[in-house]
């Protein structure tokens, strides 16, 4: 059985918010965190949802560590303020 994660397209472009090429200067720090994501292996993260089983639909595991990367190298900690970042930047 195939795992099944919701839709992750980070390149895709969005009318409203514009795409992430547009609001971010090159060279930004987030830039080099996903080319860094990218190239590790996170093979275990996938292996704990290949065996399926009754649950919602995960989020992928490359969008989360980038995510989690990104706030830890920006001095954010907080699970919550992780969240408020995410809605309000």
């Amino acid at each position: 059985m195939s795992t099944s994660y919701v839709a992750y397209h980070p390149e895709q472009q969005h009318l409203l918010p514009p795409a992430l090429q547009d609001c971010l200067p090159p060279g930004h720090l987030s830039y080099f965190i996903s080319d860094t994501v990218d190239s590790l292996n996170l093979s275990a993260f996938h292996a704990r949802y290949a065996t399926g089983g009754s649950r919602n639909q995960p989020l992928h595991p490359a969008m989360m560590v980038k995510v989690l990367v990104y706030a830890y190298a920006t001095g954010v900690f907080s699970s919550r303020k992780i969240a408020r970042r995410l809605h309000e930047d």
